[in-house]
């Protein structure tokens, strides 16, 4: 809603405490650091020894719980 009406700080302020108070299941932080940090599908699955489908499901769930709509976003959610 505050990016919609461009107050961004107020956008910003709401996305890091919504950081703080949504649980990610190990796996599921694990993935999402490593796409935060740039790396590919390919080469998540390749460091963690997953198959495509759970690195391409897991961020999707992950930008749910965040309520982001990117990888870019998740450096700013993300510590």
């Amino acid at each position: 809603m505050f990016v919609e009406i461009d107050a961004e700080a107020f956008a910003e302020r709401t996305r890091l405490e919504l950081a703080e108070t949504v649980e990610l299941t190990e796996r599921e932080s694990r993935i999402a650091r490593r796409a935060r940090d740039g790396r590919s599908n390919a080469e998540i699955g390749a460091e963690l020894s997953l198959s495509a489908p759970p690195v391409e499901w897991h961020p999707r769930k992950v930008f749910t719980k965040l309520r982001i709509s990117s990888r870019q976003e998740l450096r700013t959610v993300l510590p």
